[in-house]
């Protein structure tokens, strides 16, 4: 049984009572125009979505998207919905809690028989299927992986490791030719939360695998003396070895890491498809690659993620029209283009033209939408805020026994569903 269906019948009554009773706040201006709100989580490709709004609004003259981009939107989301006041259009993440919870409370439309579905490559938005039904609709899709510095490999007569033991030989070649083999956002734990995922899920063979062994366990089920964890030590290891990370790792934020890797500091840094806006910004001096994360053998390599501008509508809304009309017209191969040539990231949508084999995100992209494509494992978790400081902690201090009793003490309280 999901966690969400431990919720207390009290709960997804209150909730449900507070979103179907109100409205969103936007409605009919003076100028006689409909005003439709879309709450966006994706503030990095906020100046391209008001440009989309524009062009959706030239075709539509009779409505006006009010686009809301706001600091900590996470966090400001969940506490309008809980006050019943849901935007018209909601980019949420498919995979979160948050829609799991909100669609089952009666928050958000059933979108299953739409027909702009259809442009949705390899049924993608069914992974994310609540109760049979589809509350939300992918766009794009975050992968998780390695950026690394192409010329600086090619110079140095490195290659893109496919297994665990090819990376291993990698990092130590890498220190021997005194080069820094990563960027690590110490401050910023979440950004190698795909990195541990990842190294659980190929020790594991899998996600489900993964989650069987994390999540659906019994209660304290986690050893140090397993293979899956000394595997995922081994991994981990890669950054405690002397001369792996770059100076002042432990203090550096996302942003530094970023910066980091694009002045050549490092020559790789793993984080998320999302971040090649940021290293792009930083006008790298180099050409940047990524790879996916190297499994146990060849032709194992997997990545993570999920969708990432994703769409819901609010069954509250009094325009359900012209908010399913929004979200009809960013699922065409047109308009998606004009959003992929910016962001970059794998695109769900069928007749978007992506780069090519040498694009960076395409060690990434080629991956994408297949069943070694990842969903984040947290899907099936209640929060995930306590493994990033776990992850962060054992990198830190090496201390096998405090990690493990960390991972027992950040699953147990959501097995009470584990019979």
């Amino acid at each position: 049984m999901k966690w969400y269906k431990k919720m207390s019948l009290a709960a997804i009554t209150g909730l449900s009572l507070l979103g179907l009773s109100a409205c969103s706040s936007q409605g009919e201006s003076t100028d006689g125009k409909v005003t439709i709100e879309y709450f966006n989580q994706k503030g990095e490709m906020v100046d391209t979505l008001r440009e989309i709004a524009k062009d959706f609004e030239k075709e539509n003259p009779n409505v006006h998207v009010k686009i809301v981009n706001v600091p900590n939107a996470g966090e400001v989301l969940k506490t309008r919905v809980l006050a019943g006041d849901v935007p018209d259009v909601v980019n949420i993440y498919p995979q979160s809690i948050e829609l799991q919870e909100w669609a089952k409370a009666g928050y958000f439309e059933d979108l299953s028989n739409k027909d702009y579905l259809k442009r949705v490559k390899n049924h993608y938005a069914d992974k994310y299927a609540i109760d049979g039904k589809i509350y939300n609709i992918p766009y794009t899709a975050n992968a998780y992986g390695i950026y690394y510095n192409k010329d600086k490999f090619e110079e140095l007569g490195l290659k893109v490791p496919e297994t665990w033991d090819e990376f291993e030989e990698l990092v130590d070649t890498i220190i021997a030719k005194g080069e820094t083999p990563f960027a690590i956002a110490g401050a910023d734990t979440w950004t190698l939360n795909g990195y541990h995922q990842l190294a659980l899920a190929t020790s594991t063979g899998g996600g489900k695998e993964a989650n069987d062994y994390l999540r659906f366990s019994k209660p304290n089920a986690i050893k140090s003396s397993d293979s899956v964890l000394k595997d995922d030590f081994r991994l981990l290891d890669l950054f405690r070895k002397k001369g792996a990370m770059q100076t002042n790792w432990q203090g550096a934020g996302y942003t530094d890491v970023v910066g980091a890797f694009a002045r050549g500091d490092a020559l790789m840094t793993p984080n998320g498809s999302w971040a090649i806006t940021a290293i792009n910004a930083q006008d790298p001096k180099f050409n940047v690659g990524t790879f996916p994360f190297p499994g146990k053998q060849k032709g194992q390599s997997l990545t993570i993620g999920a969708g990432d501008l994703a769409w819901s509508i609010s069954s509250s809304s009094k325009h359900k029209k012209e908010a399913n009309a929004f979200v009809e017209y960013m699922s065409r191969p047109e308009v998606m283009q004009k959003y992929y040539d910016v962001d970059g990231s794998p695109t769900a949508i069928e007749g978007v033209k992506e780069a090519g084999s040498d694009a960076p995100l395409a060690g990434l992209a080629e991956l994408a939408f297949t069943d070694r494509h990842l969903v984040w494992l947290a899907q099936d978790w209640t929060s995930e805020s306590d493994f990033y400081t776990l992850t962060g902690n054992y990198i830190t201090t090496g201390n096998k026994e405090d990690m493990t009793k960390a991972l027992n003490a950040f699953f147990n309280p959501m097995k009470a569903d584990v019979e």
